[in-house]
């Protein structure tokens, strides 16, 4: 039987504020256990919540950047339950009216083997306001648990997708590109070690073809991308066993141990009835004003489909371009101050020139950033240095193999002193090396001459219509220049002189 996966995401998102949501207490991370923790926090006798102001503002960002629905009124509840590190006995939270409702988040899903990466829409249930518990901690306690209630009351955005992800690889994809977008705006500083990025995955699997959805388990607190994608396949994994062995999956929240790389059992997964959910009677309605909206909007950054609509128009980027381009905040900034460099001042640059911009940020420069698991902000390669590496390709001065190797020059340190620190480094290596590329036609005649005479038999094949006998003549020329032939000008010789007879 072939199964389809149904994967939903539920994101926890503390919010970059300086005091909780509730109460004046610091959310500074890292201080001593319990030393953050206020009477309103602590559920003292008498208390009462105050709703900190901008944490509203924050989800009203999120709202517009995803194209949600912000409510003019929206309900502050109690999820009641029973765990030690919740001393009220209950979590402020929402329910039936969310202060965000609707939107939706385009992702990029990477390439099948084969195939193409795909740019798919995956809409957004809700994101609503709550406070976070405290933290039960396990270790050195000599088989007892210690109760930190630093985190109690601490600001979250808890954003709850749709189930339109059908893979790992698309929760991956989904929870990344999330997670970029609340960095760019600027509402949560994204370290998912220190738990302010944090996702639940609900997964499920049907048959091929099914509309119902399977029995669906939670796999709870995955701080991590690598986690997310393991514990999800995992699961997936469990659940076709159990049901092709004639089992049933029973719904539950489970736990993710990375060191067996496997999901267990934390509890049966409750339904919202479970909660008993009522309105907070100490805290009002939450009145989102028009005008309050207006004065978010204006104060807001550029937003990636903003900057994507742009990039489309003003560059003639594809849709993938552009949204691989806004990734994250740095990424853009990367990509505008390079086109900035780009062609001569008070013109603007040539399309082409910025189009192969683009690729050697999606590529070469990703992949660098890859390989060293840092961020484009550390980039060793600044833009100016990209955009005369670039315009050196664009005019001819160099082939895009020689630049290859001109861009690990540059980010290894390996050029002259001072190379790093200006776009001139470019120009300097290229002279030094003697890296210029031969597209005079006299130069390069002789070259083919000879490799023609000494290649008869790739002559013959080409002849005979073997079209990969033309490219094993072409990488003779271009070994013979040593790299340095215009790549653009052997193949015109070449089909010149080989098509002449």
């Amino acid at each position: 039987m072939q199964w389809e996966v149904v994967i939903g995401l539920e994101t926890h998102t503390q919010l970059a504020t300086r005091s909780k949501i509730f109460s004046g207490a610091s959310t500074a991370f890292g201080a001593a256990p319990n030393t953050q923790a206020s009477a309103v926090d602590l559920a003292l006798p008498g208390v009462l919540p105050v709703l900190n102001r901008a944490v509203v503002d924050c989800a009203i960002r999120l709202g517009l950047a995803l194209g949600s629905s912000i409510a003019p009124t929206s309900v502050f509840a109690r999820k009641n339950y029973f765990y030690p590190d919740l001393p009220k006995g209950y979590q402020i939270s929402q329910y039936e009216t969310p202060v965000v409702a609707g939107g939706t988040l385009d992702i990029i899903v990477p390439a099948a083997k084969g195939g193409e990466p795909v740019i798919k829409t995956i809409r957004v249930t809700r994101a609503h306001l709550e406070e976070d518990a405290g933290k039960s901690l396990h270790e050195d306690y000599a088989g007892q648990s210690g109760i930190d209630l630093n985190r109690a009351g601490t600001p979250l955005l808890e954003i709850v997708s749709e189930p339109d992800m059908r893979s790992a690889a698309e929760a991956v994809a989904y929870a990344r590109t999330l997670h970029g977008l609340v960095m760019w705006l600027g509402i949560c500083d994204g370290n998912m070690q220190e738990g302010s990025f944090r996702v639940d995955a609900n997964v499920s699997v049907r048959p091929l073809g099914q509309e119902a959805y399977g029995t669906r388990c939670e796999i709870k607190n995955l701080n991590s991308f690598r986690f997310l994608e393991r514990a999800i396949n995992f699961e997936v994994r469990r659940q076709i066993e159990l049901i092709e062995d004639g089992g049933t999956v029973v719904q539950e929240t489970r736990l993710y141990d990375p060191d067996a790389d496997q999901t267990r059992p934390m509890r049966s997964k409750e339904d919202a009835h479970d909660y008993r959910y009522f309105p907070d009677p100490d805290l009002p309605a939450l009145v989102v004003e028009p005008a309050r909206i207006e004065a978010v909007r204006a104060a807001m950054p550029e937003l990636p489909a903003d900057k994507r609509r742009r990039y489309a128009a003003d560059y003639a980027l594809s849709d993938y371009d552009t949204l691989a381009l806004t990734a994250s905040r740095e990424t853009a900034a990367y990509f505008e101050a390079t086109v900035a460099q780009l062609g001569s001042p008070g013109r603007s640059p040539d399309a082409g020139a910025v189009k192969l911009a683009a690729n050697w940020i999606m590529v070469e420069v990703a992949a660098q950033l890859n390989r060293e698991g840092i961020d484009i902000e550390a980039a060793r390669v600044d833009p100016a240095q990209l955009a005369r590496l670039v315009t050196r390709i664009a005019d001819g001065t160099i082939s895009g193999k020689i630049a290859r190797d001109i861009f690990q020059t540059l980010w290894s340190a390996e050029a002259a002193p001072g190379a790093g620190e200006a776009a001139d480094a470019v120009d300097r290596i290229i002279d030094e090396k003697g890296l210029r590329q031969i597209s005079d036609s006299s130069a390069l005649a002789p070259l083919v001459d000879r490799v023609l005479a000494e290649n008869a038999k790739s002559v013959q094949e080409y002849r005979a219509g073997k079209e990969k006998a033309f490219n094993a003549l072409v990488g003779q020329v271009m070994k013979a220049s040593r790299g340095k032939a215009n790549p653009q000008q052997v193949n015109e010789l070449l089909r010149s002189k080989l098509d002449a007879g």
